[in-house]
């Protein structure tokens, strides 16, 4: 008997475990993407403000899989699946599965807002972090020449959002603010430069402790960031943010840390499509009313009694619901016992307001400070292992710590050069 074929879509956390764990003596693997790397989302923030590299975490697929001989890459963009033909319809063509795995995580949700949405900056690629750094840097090379009128603009960064992404790119803006960009720009007041940080809720993290949420508001205050809570946004036109509260802000700088939906493509019942566009699975990752369609991580909604509303989306829950199904899709395959029913067990949570500032909530114990800061560290590193070993990273964080100065700030951008 041959092997199974077997789709995976999305080489996020999710996808990248589930390719690395089947068993390539049973399984051929098709893995599709429209790009050609794993990304390491919980750093881009770091990208976008000139801490790390964007090749620090960023991880080609043929590299990854360099050894897995049952496995192919194919970058394209899928645009249907016919489970009744059992074919996922790409933009390279048609592919035929035995067992199909959606793991396209999520996209930035803007909740409507058309405006937002085409003026506004996301952070959910190593593109969009590229992106916003080389923005932000121009932006300060454009402020020499720029009349005081037009200044205002160019010094108000708003991020709405204060989940870890939106706490973390304020700390790491206050921290470039102080220590870096003045010497690099040494003619403008940075004692103007002001970041904003808007949350609809009364706290930032909104999803951590007590205790952390009262600590990370006081390290986000304490480091000049103006934290404005219970304020929603309206609109924004490229030029002004406007607020719920009546309040306007002048900038050219928005970033949109506020939500989530998952990618779907055509294909799948009403049914189960569940609020934020996740899958409706059982604990077992599969497709509700499907035999052989599964969903792992962000885009999956396993309804549990524990977590009625579905898992969080983070790293943990990918990982762990990826590595389950492997074990599953080979008990399915070569019958060796019952399958096993997926349960979470929440290891806890954390953010880094900046260096030195982190908050960590582990099941039966809190951490603030510098103890906080360096398990963060440890367990991002660990993480990042998981995926590819990447010591530089470690030595990057290391030297930037100590010299305070990463020299990571180029602006990377098409010139048109015809004529010169």
């Amino acid at each position: 008997m041959g092997k199974k074929k077997v789709v995976v879509i999305g080489g996020g956390f999710a996808g990248i475990q589930l390719v690395r764990k089947l068993d390539e003596n049973v399984f051929d693997v098709i893995l599709i993407d429209k790009i050609n790397h794993h990304q390491f989302q919980p750093l881009f923030y770091q990208v976008a403000t000139s801490q790390i590299e964007p090749a620090s975490i960023s991880f080609p697929f043929r590299s990854i899989f360099k050894d897995k001989k049952n496995v192919q890459i194919r970058l394209a963009n899928v645009e249907r699946i016919d489970q009744e033909r059992q074919i996922v319809s790409t933009t390279i063509g048609e592919f035929e599965y035995d067992y199909l795995i959606i793991a396209i995580g999520c996209r930035t949700n803007f909740y409507g807002n058309k405006n937002i949405r085409e003026k506004a900056f996301s952070l959910k690629t190593t593109y969009d972090a590229i992106t916003i750094r080389n923005h932000v840097l121009q932006n300060f090379e454009d402020i020499i020449s720029a009349t005081d009128e037009e200044k205002e603009r160019f010094l108000n960064l708003v991020i709405v959002g204060a989940g870890p992404t939106g706490v973390e790119l304020a700390g790491a803006f206050a921290e470039i603010k102080k220590s870096i960009l003045p010497k690099d720009f040494p003619g403008i007041d940075f004692s103007k430069f002001q970041i904003f940080l808007i949350e609809g809720a009364s706290t930032p993290l909104g999803a951590l402790s007590n205790q952390s949420k009262v600590t990370s508001a006081n390290y986000l205050k304490r480091m000049g960031i103006k934290l404005k809570t219970q304020t929603f946004v309206k609109d924004y036109d490229g030029d002004v943010l406007t607020l719920n509260t009546g309040e306007t802000i002048k900038t050219r700088t928005v970033i949109w840390a506020a939500g989530v939906k998952g990618r779907l493509m055509e294909g799948f019942a009403p049914e189960v499509i569940l609020p934020g566009n996740r899958l409706k699975v059982n604990r077992y990752n599969q497709l509700e009313g499907s035999r052989n369609v599964f969903a792992v991580g962000d885009i999956a909604c396993m309804q549990t009694p524990a977590y009625p509303n579905g898992h969080p989306q983070v790293a943990n829950v990918a990982i762990t619901q990826a590595k389950l199904l492997a074990k599953n899709l080979k008990k399915i395959e070569l019958p060796s016992g019952k399958l096993t029913e997926y349960e979470y067990h929440d290891l806890g949570s954390m953010a880094t307001i900046g260096t030195n500032k982190a908050v960590v909530d582990f099941p039966f114990i809190h951490f603030k400070g510098l103890i906080a800061w360096f398990i963060w560290m440890f367990l991002h590193l660990m993480l990042i292992l998981s995926v590819r070993n990447k010591l530089i990273i470690f030595i990057n964080w290391a030297w930037a710590y100590l010299k305070k100065d990463t020299s990571l700030r180029l602006i990377l951008t098409s010139q048109d050069e015809k004529g010169n």
